[in-house]
This record gives structure tokens, C-alpha cells and sequence, in this order.
């Protein structure tokens, strides 16, 4: 019998999975994710890495009775950064998932990369292990910017590295910042240029945040681009990549046809995903509640936790009344927007309990009249927090 106040899910959406790979050789001024500085050389010693797959193994296997029988439609390695490892860890690691997971034919299967030489010349051997997808962590080509983001890459290197990564796989992804200290629309103009003469598959393009607890936020750079030259910026990047045959078809992201991100997809779409490794986050829906979970954020932490079959350091249902809000962070992101079918099945919630945001959206012109459709106008695009606001619990 059903408890009163449950929701009612009628099939469950696709599922991803994203394995944490927590260390990087310097962490940078601007980053928030949960990533620890390795200080020993340039790789990853071979004690801790096999260390931290087992305890990715135990993770996994612990967590398999939440996902049993559902089939995975792409897995990410993210970052710290997972170059670090050698390719026959990841290897290892992708036959693990593979051991213990039914990967859809075809699973996109991402991995973060750095473009310092190191792990450039490694590139070609993530391909053999059977990573399927790269995605760079470019930023920008230009040197001065590079150093104010505390990246230890060159722009040499950089171009080195998606000159390698077009060789080596069928489909990658650029990241580039904008709104950087000191920028000019033609700096911009110029990264861009670079960037797109190299005719990329898939573009994501950040703007530069100072984000609470990073090194930024206790010392600032100086002369930031202000809000209006920032517009002007990412009115010139979509302009750019547009010409180029690109569709922004996400908030931040821009791609060719058939190269758009499918494990990224899967999260604006409210999809499902099993996070193992340190500090990673899971969504899951069963028949009547939505779960949530974060692993152990510290790295040692973590497989000592994971090892005892205790991963998980926290977990919740998600309310009711979280759930629009929830959602709407996520599809109103998409170009294209979700249906409104798609949010009755992946939220259990009755059209009721966002018809008076609905109605709000439409009002101010932010959202597409269409009843059929969860869309964002070009304006509701621009204003794209006060959209999702709209669909805070009251």
C-alpha cells in the first residue's frame, strides 16, 4: 500500500553513472569541486591509485542493489583530474564497471583530461582503454590568462592537446572560460578563434564565478569584466560557434549534430545517477520516492568508509515540495526545453503542482506558451535564475 503524501512515478528515467577521481597537481583559485592537491611528482603512485579503485569497486558493489537490472546509458570520470591516472587504471576501471554494470551498446563513456604534455601523450592510450569521449579543461590559449587562473598548462600545450584528442578519439569537448581578469572582447574573440579552428565536436563555455570557499573568494582578481561586457561576451560566443554550424543547445554548452553530451543530457533532463567516489552525488527514483546521497568527500576518508561498505556519508528522500524546483534547475537549462509529460513522469507530480509558476513564467514572458512544453523564451534564457525561482517552494 502506498503511503499518503508519496509519489507515484510511472517509469523510471535513464541512468548514469559518475566515478570521482578526487586529485589534481594544483588545485586552482577558482575551483569548488571536491578535488585535493597530489603532491608527490607529476603521476599518481601505484599503491594509492590501485587503493582508490578498489575502494571504487566496493562503492560500486555496495551501492548495486539501489540499480539492479537498470541498464547505463553513459559514464563520466570527472575530476580532480583523472589523467593522472595511467590508461591501464582506467582501463581496469572501466572493465570493473563493466564486470559489475549492464552498459548500454554504444555507453558514452567521458573522461576530464589537463592539456600539459604529461598527460597529452597519454591520450591515445584512454582511447584503447575504452574511454569513448574527452573533455579538456582548456580555459583559454592565452598564457597571461592561464596564469591568473592558476592553471599550470600552456597555451602551446593546450593546442597540442585537442590537435591529440581530434586523432585520438571520435568526439571531444573544449572547455573555455570567459569573463576572465583583465578581458577584452578581442581576447575573446581570439580564444574563440582559436578554439574553433580546430573545428571541435562539442564546446562548453563557462563564465568565470567566484565561488565561496576557493581561493578566489578570500582574494579576489582585480578588473573582472562587468556584467554588460560579460553579456557582450557570451552574446559573441553564441554569434561564433553558431556560424560555425554549432547549436547551443544548453545553457553553456554548444555542439555539432550528434555530439551533444549524453551523460550532461541525462542530468538536465532529471534523468538518474549513481555517483561513486570520493564526495560524489547520486539521484535515484524508485516506484514512490526520489533518494539522494554524497559519498565521503575526504579521499582517505572515503576508502576507509568504502572498504567497510559505508560509502555513504549522507542520504535523503527529496520532499514534494523540492521537487519543481529541482527539476526546473535542470531542464529550463536546455535550449530546447523538456515536455510537460517529462516532468509528470520524472517527478511523480501532478501539472497542479506547477501551474501557478506556470502561469507566473508565461505572465512575465520568460516561458513558451505551448502547454505541451517546459520551455524557456530567449528572455526567460537571459533571465534564467528568476525563471527557476519561480518554482521555489513557497
Amino acid at each position: 500500500m502506498m503511503r499518503p503524501g508519496t509519489l507515484t512515478l510511472s517509469a523510471l528515467p535513464p541512468l548514469s553513472l559518475y566515478v570521482h577521481l578526487p586529485w589534481c597537481i594544483r588545485k586552482c583559485p577558482y575551483c569548488d569541486f571536491n578535488s585535493h592537491e597530489y603532491r608527490d611528482g607529476r603521476e599518481l603512485d601505484v599503491d594509492t591509485a590501485r587503493a582508490y579503485l578498489a575502494a571504487l569497486r566496493a562503492d560500486l558493489e555496495a551501492a548495486l542493489p539501489l540499480v539492479w537490472g537498470r541498464p547505463v546509458v553513459s559514464v563520466f570520470i570527472g575530476g580532480g583530474t583523472p589523467s593522472l591516472f595511467a590508461p591501464e587504471q582506467i582501463a581496469e576501471l572501466i572493465s570493473d564497471l563493466r564486470a559489475r554494470l549492464p552498459l548500454e551498446p554504444g555507453c558514452e563513456i567521458t573522461m576530464e583530461a589537463n592539456p600539459g604534455t604529461f598527460e597529452t601523450d597519454r591520450f591515445a592510450g584512454f582511447a584503447q582503454a575504452g574511454v569513448t569521449r574527452l573533455s579538456i579543461g582548456v580555459q583559454s590559449f592565452d598564457d597571461r590568462k592561464l596564469q591568473a587562473l592558476g592553471r599550470i598548462h600552456s597555451g602551446t600545450q593546450a593546442r597540442a592537446a585537442i590537435a591529440e584528442a581530434a586523432r585520438s578519439f571520435g568526439t571531444f569537448n573544449i572547455d573555455l572560460m570567459y569573463a576572465l581578469p583583465e578581458q577584452t572582447l578581442a581576447e575573446l574573440d581570439e580564444d574563440l578563434g582559436t578554439a574553433l579552428a580546430f573545428d571541435p565536436p562539442h564546446l562548453s563555455v563557462y563564465h568565470l564565478t567566484i565561488e565561496p570557499n576557493t581561493r578566489f573568494a578570500n582574494a579576489p582578481p582585480e578588473h573582472l569584466p562587468d556584467p554588460d561586457l560579460a553579456s557582450d561576451m557570451l552574446d559573441l560566443i553564441t554569434a561564433r560557434t553558431g556560424a560555425q554550424g554549432m547549436q547551443r543547445y544548453e545553457v553553456s554548452a554548444y555542439a555539432r549534430d550528434g555530439h551533444r553530451c549524453t551523460h550532461n543530457t541525462n542530468y538536465w533532463q532529471f534523468g538518474d545517477y549513481l555517483g561513486i567516489g570520493a564526495g560524489a552525488h547520486t539521484k535515484l527514483s524508485f516506484a514512490h520516492r526520489l533518494l539522494r546521497q554524497v559519498r565521503w568527500r575526504d579521499p582517505a576518508t572515503f576508502m576507509q568508509k568504502a572498504s567497510e561498505g559505508q560509502a555513504v556519508s549522507n542520504e535523503h528522500e527529496v520532499a514534494r515540495s523540492e521537487l519543481p524546483f529541482e527539476f526546473m534547475l535542470n531542464a529550463l537549462r536546455l535550449r530546447e526545453g523538456v515536455t510537460m509529460q517529462s516532468f509528470l513522469e520524472r517527478t511523480g507530480l501532478p501539472p497542479s503542482a506547477i501551474a501557478q509558476a506556470m502561469a507566473q513564467g508565461r505572465a512575465k514572458g520568460l516561458l513558451d506558451p505551448d502547454p505541451a512544453v517546459i520551455r524557456a523564451t530567449p528572455r526567460g534564457f537571459d533571465f534564467l535564475s528568476d525563471l527557476q525561482a519561480l518554482f521555489l517552494a513557497s
